[in-house]
């Protein structure tokens, strides 16, 4: 993708400040969770074409590297398939009603779609546009797939009746809400992500470190769905 695009490399993604992001502000647009402790799997809300473009795109905005798994091994599209098919996707917590003009870039989102029809337009639309060149996006290289979304996210381009702009700009959000939210959201499977940014999970309290200075950090981090974070060994100390 381009210099100026908002990833090129994983070192480039983790010095772009999104990490802040995803991990702080991802539950207020996010489906409500199961309440199983399994990390939930999507009923395949998309077709396998669609499946497949976004297979291919998020493996390009987030790809794995010689060390750590990129989104597509974190399974980010079985997380946009649960945003989407949930009152989310369904457009159950944004505003419907019209009039739905073009606004600027201060007032956000003006559609009049789902956010599930943005996707299915979007990418439905993209790939009657490789259709009619005789191939598909996931056939393309690696560095053909950047130039394109490049193009997405850099032009407006009609995708029927969606500016490509915006889907790239949901797309990319989404991207990054699968690959760093807790796991029982559907994506950063065996917390790939966490384990890659040192970031300790749901832990409510570090009881057990306190008066540990100077040395590094090692334990496995913890989802929502793991249980009780923290048990103290000693639950009376302190006490009067």
């Amino acid at each position: 993708m381009s210099d100026g695009s908002k990833l090129n490399s994983r070192r480039d993604f983790l010095k772009s400040g999104l990490i802040m992001i995803s991990t702080a502000a991802l539950p207020a647009e996010a489906s409500r969770p199961p309440q199983s402790h399994t990390t939930p799997e999507a009923t395949h809300y998309f077709s396998e074409a669609e499946r497949k473009f976004l297979q291919s795109a998020i493996d390009r905005l987030i790809p794995s590297d010689e060390r750590w798994p990129g989104a597509l091994e974190a399974g980010v599209v079985n997380y946009i398939e649960l945003q989407m098919a949930g009152p989310w996707g369904r457009g159950e917590l944004v505003y419907r009603h019209g009039p739905f003009r073009k606004g600027s870039k201060t007032q956000g989102y003006q559609l009049e779609y789902t956010p599930g029809e943005l996707f299915h337009r979007s990418i439905n639309a993209i790939n009657n546009i490789f259709t009619e060149r005789g191939t598909t996006f996931s056939e393309l290289s690696a560095a053909e797939r950047d130039d394109y979304l490049t193009k997405l996210e850099t032009e407006e381009i009609d995708l029927d009746g969606v500016p490509s702009n915006i889907f790239f700009d949901f797309l990319w959000k989404h991207t990054v809400e699968g690959f760093f939210a807790d796991p029982i959201y559907g994506g950063n499977r065996d917390k790939i992500a966490w384990k890659m940014i040192g970031f300790p999970g749901a832990y409510t309290d570090f009881y057990d470190l306190v008066d540990k200075h100077g040395v590094e950090y090692h334990r496995e981090p913890a989802g929502i769905g793991d249980g009780p974070m923290h048990m103290h060994s000693k639950p009376n100390q302190g006490k009067g």
